[in-house]
């Protein structure tokens, strides 16, 4: 299980992209941490430093909306029950903000060179360049040994 600022989720699509990416590195056998929770959240942020992910899109003293994600399924009332949230459809999906660009870390010059549209794909971006980054430092220290 793992919890997020919902501020800094640009939409459905940007947690199932970080779920996939981080599933196939795992897969691969290139897992980055121990903790599942932890790793997803590096995908999420689109960062390579767990306390840097954290402060893109953990959860914080502000944070007064967040985003579930439950790895098997689970009876979602009972989840949210048992941590003391509420269910808000409201929350989730909703397209992604400047906020939420901005807690990413997508500057201003790469929002406005696209529509607010394409701000999805930004993020997405960010998703898939960590998994590329991820791979190409495995196989440097492959090649070290």
């Amino acid at each position: 299980m793992a919890l997020f600022d919902a501020r800094a989720i640009a939409g459905e699509r940007h947690v199932l992209s970080a779920w996939a990416h981080m599933g196939r590195m795992r897969a691969r056998g290139e897992s980055r941490l121990r903790d599942r929770a932890a790793e997803l959240a590096l995908y999420v942020a689109g960062d390579d430093q767990l306390p840097r992910a954290l402060s893109k899109v953990g959860v914080v003293e502000d944070s007064g909306e967040f985003v579930l994600l439950v790895e098997r399924p689970r009876e979602l009332e009972a989840v949210l029950t048992s941590i003391g949230l509420i269910r808000d459809d409201a929350i989730y999906p909703r397209p992604p903000t400047e906020e939420t660009l901005e807690r990413l870390g997508v500057s201003r010059p790469e929002r406005h060179a696209v529509p607010p549209s394409a701000w999805e794909g930004l993020v997405l971006e960010r998703v898939a360049l960590l998994e590329l980054s991820s791979a190409h430092a495995t196989a440097d220290s492959k090649q070290k040994t």
